[in-house]
């Protein structure tokens, strides 16, 4: 498999290995050169080098009109990473292209995406919070970490990654698998959703699947997770078995549901990024490892 274990999946910090460093608010920078991770709505904004498309490098590339000032979020390779975002219809110079995170031909690799996506996560956070949910004041920092204050209601708020399960149901050798109307044609995937009040994460496994599928599952098994900055959850990965009804699509979010096999396949798959992705390839259409 490309991906040995979900750790190594694109979007999780791993994959920057032992020359990454996330920073916090409150150190010093410098200014030096280093990396740019620009975000233009669900974009991130590369230069080609070669075949693929890279993070610009060195100072602010000329012509890109930042909405606020840079956000230092991190040192990897022995240079700063800083964060910007730019207006979703922001005209870029003309050796820079936007790259949506989700393109088909992922000309994006593993590194790039994933210092893309803590920056996603970071500058949504830094946006989200600007002012406190409980009375609406301006927030402020807290010192050594992401999270902010309100100093008029003096409630503290840290960032919000949404927990989701992601689900595979196997019946003997076929495995389920649900489409939704905006998925680019053909395409199907797992069933997943949030966690909801009061829920295990296998409780909201089971839940989702009765929702959305209106089948029944058993042996629910966790087998691995991945940061997905869309724009913060954390995908929790499981594979459980069939146990009864009939599918019944939620036709509020699902158009179509169906048991598939691997001599039985739907035109299109997830990306090989994500973790929907890896649990397919291994326990549906690979060795059937039992997790």
């Amino acid at each position: 498999m490309r991906y040995p274990d979900t750790v190594n999946l694109p979007f999780n910090a791993a994959v920057l290995g032992d020359s990454f460093e996330m920073l916090h608010p409150g150190i010093t920078d410098d200014g030096a050169p280093g990396i740019w991770a620009i975000l233009r709505g669900g974009s991130l904004v590369a230069a080609a080098q070669a075949d693929r498309l890279v993070l610009p490098r060195g100072t602010l590339p000329d012509g890109i009109v930042a909405e606020s000032e840079p956000v230092l979020i991190a040192r990897w390779q022995g240079l700063p990473v800083r964060a910007i975002r730019i207006g979703s219809r922001a005209e870029l110079p003309p050796h820079l292209a936007a790259e949506p995170f989700n393109a088909g031909d992922e000309r994006l690799d593993d590194t790039t995406l994933t210092l893309g996506g803590i920056a996603q996560q970071v500058l949504h956070w830094d946006r989200s919070s600007a002012r406190c949910p409980r009375c609406g004041g301006a927030t402020e920092r807290l010192a050594g970490g992401w999270g902010k204050h309100c100093p008029s209601c003096r409630t503290e708020h840290f960032p919000h990654i949404h927990p989701c399960a992601i689900i595979l149901v196997r019946r003997g050798d076929e495995f389920l698998l649900v489409r939704k109307p905006e998925w680019a044609p053909g395409r199907y995937s797992l069933v997943a959703g949030f966690l909801d009040f009061g829920e295990s994460l296998e409780e909201c496994a089971r839940r989702e699947v009765r929702e959305e599928a209106g089948v029944e599952i058993t042996d629910i098994r966790y087998v691995g997770s991945q940061s997905w900055p869309f724009p913060s959850q954390l995908m929790a990965g499981f594979v459980a078995e069939y146990a009864g009804g009939e599918i019944r699509v939620d036709p509020d979010e699902i158009e179509d549901g169906r048991w598939f096999s691997a001599d039985r396949m739907p035109g299109s798959l997830p990306h090989h990024r994500s973790i929907a992705r890896w649990i397919i390839e291994r326990f549906a259409l690979g060795d059937r490892e039992t997790p």
